[in-house]
């Protein structure tokens, strides 16, 4: 019998699209180009080769090594590319990903990621083409909304701010914007200008976001609204408070 992981308690709509993000059960829902991507990341030049630190690990005649015999680099390892990040803010207010989902989709489905997560942002550190990799599947599927995320290497607060009128997440540098039922970003994501308007796509109505979504909020699926996800929780701190205090 195959075994099926289990990656996230509970019952409610936010529970399953956790889960989806965490198996990678994710949809395809817009296209963005190799150039388009490599533009709103800003590491380097539309079409350029990737830069490296060092050289392929073909070429590189290391000592026969169990683990390297076991282990298949990724791409970018074995190419010796160098090492650089996507960092994504998500709003609070209905976004499809929360911080901690994109690191834990990264962690989950891709190899040599480093994730790392705060309180709205979240970075995944890898591989150049490794990251591209990560960052391209998740601006291109249902894990995003273009209005409610955005690629913010620097100036990233904004996404406990309410919506702008227009239903779009606020950020300082205004990196991207709704123009007419198009989401396009001009700068890269620590702001710096771009030569064109990258198209996005079309933002996700409320009733889109409030259907995809992994927050728990009130005044959508409330966290006490998911009696399994709550009773786990409750079970996980007390094993492990019970544990701390008491390990006999």
């Amino acid at each position: 019998m195959a075994y099926k992981p289990q990656y996230y308690a509970g019952n409610t709509s936010v529970a399953q699209n956790r889960r989806n993000h965490m198996s990678n059960n994710v949809q395809k829902v817009r296209e963005i180009s190799d150039e388009d991507l490599t533009a709103c990341l800003g590491h380097r030049a539309p079409g350029s080769d990737y830069p490296s630190t060092h050289p392929p690990l073909a070429e590189m005649g290391e000592p026969d090594c169990p683990i390297r015999q076991i282990v298949t680099p990724t791409p970018g390892t074995a190419a010796g590319d160098r090492v650089r990040y996507v960092q994504w803010a998500d709003s609070m207010y209905n976004a499809p990903a929360v911080p901690y989902w994109r690191s834990y989709h990264a962690a989950i489905n891709h190899r040599g990621v480093d994730p790392g997560t705060l309180s709205g942002r979240q970075v995944v550190e890898a591989r150049e083409r490794d990251m591209e990799a990560v960052a391209k599947e998740q601006m291109e599927t249902d894990m995003t909304c273009p209005g409610l995320a955005g690629l913010r290497g620097a100036t990233v607060h904004g996404h406990s701010c309410r919506l702008q009128e227009d239903g779009v997440m606020f950020d300082m540098i205004d990196r991207r914007r709704l123009e007419g039922d198009i989401i396009v970003q001009d700068k890269d994501q620590v702001g710096v200008p771009l030569d064109r308007k990258v198209n996005l796509g079309k933002p996700m109505t409320t009733d889109e976001a409030n259907k995809k979504t992994t927050f728990y909020r009130v005044g959508n699926v409330a966290y006490r609204d998911d009696p399994e996800a709550v009773e786990w929780c409750q079970k996980v701190w007390e094993l492990r408070t019970i544990y701390g205090y008491q390990p006999k």
